[in-house]
């Protein structure tokens, strides 16, 4: 996603993706990409083990098995004022928002803030 940006976009915009995932795990996730593609994540990834940030969203999904809660698959466009202005949410794990479709939302905030 970050290299689809702009530059002007990557000076504006921060991608940040939240995981219940601890720490380590989220690692040893990183290496396993940059391993099996070549690719790094060069975006933040937050560990949000208590779901304290999935629950503030309405992001938990209780339909998911007692062992480890996994939240719905969402990609958010917030604004500089904090305010959500694109959400995508699916229940479906294997559906994912496409890169342009948050782009367009992306866009969409950096020229009404023009």
């Amino acid at each position: 996603m970050q290299d689809l940006l702009t530059d002007e976009q990557k000076e504006r915009t921060e991608i940040v993706a939240v995981s219940v995932d601890p720490p380590e795990q989220i690692q040893m996730m990183k290496d396993r990409v940059m391993e099996e593609s070549q690719v790094t994540l060069n975006f933040t990834i937050l560990t949000d083990e208590n779901h304290l940030v999935i629950d503030r969203y309405g992001l938990f999904n209780p339909n998911e098995s007692k062992r480890r809660p996994v939240p719905h698959p969402t990609a958010i466009v917030i604004d500089q004022d904090g305010v959500v202005r694109w959400k995508f949410t699916e229940v479906n794990y294997k559906i994912r928002p496409e890169n342009e479709d948050i782009l367009a939302a992306l866009v969409e905030v950096q020229q009404d803030r023009s």
